[in-house]
Parts: C-alpha cells; structure tokens; sequence
C-alpha cells in the first residue's frame, strides 16, 4: 500500500510492509505546479514499490463535514485515478499533521529536518490508520480471521 498527504506544496508519502501491517515514511514529493506531472511522479512510485492500492488522506473538516479542502481534495483524487492503474481508498487526515509533528518534537528531531519529514510521518500515521481499520473489519466476532484480505 501507499499513503498520501496531499499537501499545496509537498506530497507526503509512505509505504506499507507486504503483510500490511506497517505504514512508514518513503518520501516527500515537491508539488511542480502541474497536477499532471505530480500525479504521473506518484505512479512510478506506486510502480517502483509495486503498491497495489493507494490511500490518500481526505482533510475533513474537524466537526468532520466536507469542507473546501475536502472538496478539492477529491477533485484531485478523481484526477489522479485517471493515471494510476491501482484503486484508490481515503482515509480521515484530521490530525495526522499535528500527530506526525508531536512524534517528530518528540524524538528531539530539529526544525529544518522537521519540515523534510513531516509530510511523510503524516502520510504514514494516516496509512497506518487505513491499515488498522482493515484489518479490524476483517476480524470476526470471536477474533478469528475471516479469510484473506484483498489489501
């Protein structure tokens, strides 16, 4: 899986291992200007990680409604399924900025290696949710799997 934090001037992004399990930072995307080129950039990463899905953070608004942002946001993803050739899922991305922040003040990291990582750790905190929502939705009743997962 790959995650993205679709920001107006950087594209955070972040992988997941093969089991899905775990979401980690890969790397920030600068926007060029055109939408066209950043989203061709964003499929030869899908092509060089072999993802099979993609997961792009939706920025709702914090009572949770569909903003402009939001809406732009999905203008955008409309676009970009255009030139990917896996699916593309959303996840909710309230607060993965201020959480990818909070870790990164944490693990005493300074302030221009901050901006290089924040919108990778973002990408990630956002997949890692997508992550932890599937694998709950594939669990039954009494904690068994229910089979395999497609993602």
């Amino acid at each position: 899986m790959l995650g993205l934090d679709l920001g107006d001037a950087r594209i955070g992004v972040a992988i997941s291992d093969d089991g899905g399990m775990l979401a980690t930072p890969y790397e920030t995307l600068q926007r060029s200007g055109d939408r066209i080129l950043d989203h061709r950039a964003i499929a030869a990463i899908v092509e060089e990680t072999g993802a099979g899905a993609v997961v792009v953070g939706m920025p709702y608004s914090l009572d949770g409604s569909v903003g402009h942002k939001a809406k732009l946001t999905r203008r955008e993803i409309l676009r970009l399924g255009r030139t990917l050739t896996v699916p593309i899922h959303t996840q909710d991305e309230r607060f993965t900025t201020v959480t990818a922040e909070h870790s990164m003040r944490a693990a005493g990291i300074p302030g221009a290696k901050k901006r290089q990582l924040v919108d990778q750790l973002a990408a990630a905190v956002l997949l890692q949710a997508w992550l932890d929502g599937q694998k709950s939705r594939t669990l039954s009743e009494d904690g068994a799997p229910t089979g395999d997962s497609d993602h």
